[in-house]
């Protein structure tokens, strides 16, 4: 599976024409009607209703978060405006679907994260609620951030800086601060907070680098570094920066050996070893 998404990746940079992406989807959306014929008037606009992978993408989102108060038109055509202002951010959502299909042993087609997996819609929709802050749409930001809260169980603020290629498995609880940084490629289970330690104020939330793996429910708090390719296991209270390329465990959590591979939030295993654990 793997190798299997890197390919796709390696199509995707050069692309020219069909669009890999795209043209993997609709397929897997056709198996889908065949298979469940019900399913129809939900996959065929989703899917192959859609000319490009960005609209099949702003569809989504914006049918998942559509509420009186930021109804699909709205959350769509600011979408499509992001898109079409910031055309680098295709390659950010590309990045992030890959990752899914790569780390996650549950996702088997493209089309899973792109239909159901609330993570990955929180992200998209962060992507979006980021360019209308910084565009000066603060209000709006805020509305889709608490949209988001409420329907996918995620609070990400929209002026956290989020690279590409992040996955976020299962996502419920996942809270990460506004002044937080998380690089490319970077991965994190449920229930984890990128947070401050108090009331206050100014760059208060931790720096993640690029290749962390995140544990499910740590609590990374305060304007800390976590090194590159560094593991936090879960459960794990972070109070102090961490190296590059260390596992820290416990509460509070202590350095307990190297990271266990040279990309951990790629090769998503959590497991620590009893002795590097010392227990």
């Amino acid at each position: 599976m793997a190798s299997e998404a890197r390919e796709t990746g390696a199509e995707v940079i050069g692309f020219s024409g069909t669009d890999p992406l795209l043209t993997r989807l609709r397929q897997e959306a056709e198996a889908i009607v065949r298979q469940e014929p019900e399913l129809g008037g939900f996959v065929h606009p989703a899917i192959l209703a859609q000319e490009s992978l960005a609209g099949v993408i702003a569809h989504r989102v914006a049918q998942r978060l559509d509420r009186p108060e930021a109804p699909y038109t709205m959350i769509r055509q600011a979408f499509d405006a992001c898109l079409d202002h910031e055309p680098a951010l295709l390659d950010a959502v590309r990045a992030d679907l890959l990752a899914v299909l790569e780390r996650d042993p549950a996702c088997t087609r493209l089309i899973e994260p792109v239909l159901y997996f609330k993570g990955f819609h929180a992200l998209q929709m962060h992507r979006l609620a980021h360019w209308l802050w910084n565009n000066g749409r603060s209000d709006f930001a805020l509305t889709l951030q608490s949209l988001s809260s409420q329907i996918f169980q995620t609070d990400i603020h929209p002026a956290a800086r989020i690279g590409k290629g992040v996955f976020l498995d299962h996502a419920t609880g996942v809270v990460i601060g506004a002044t937080s940084i998380v690089e490319d490629d970077v991965s994190m289970l449920h229930g984890v907070t990128l947070g401050g330690t108090g009331r206050t104020r100014g760059d208060r939330h931790p720096k993640v680098r690029r290749g962390v793996l995140i544990g499910a429910g740590a609590k990374v708090l305060g304007n800390i570094e976590i090194g590159r390719c560094a593991m936090i296991a879960a459960g794990s209270v972070v109070l102090d920066p961490v190296p590059p390329n260390k596992t820290v465990a416990g509460v509070p959590a202590r350095i307990v050996g190297d990271a266990k591979c040279a990309e951990p939030a790629l090769a998503m295993d959590q497991m620590l070893a009893a002795l590097d654990a010392g227990i």
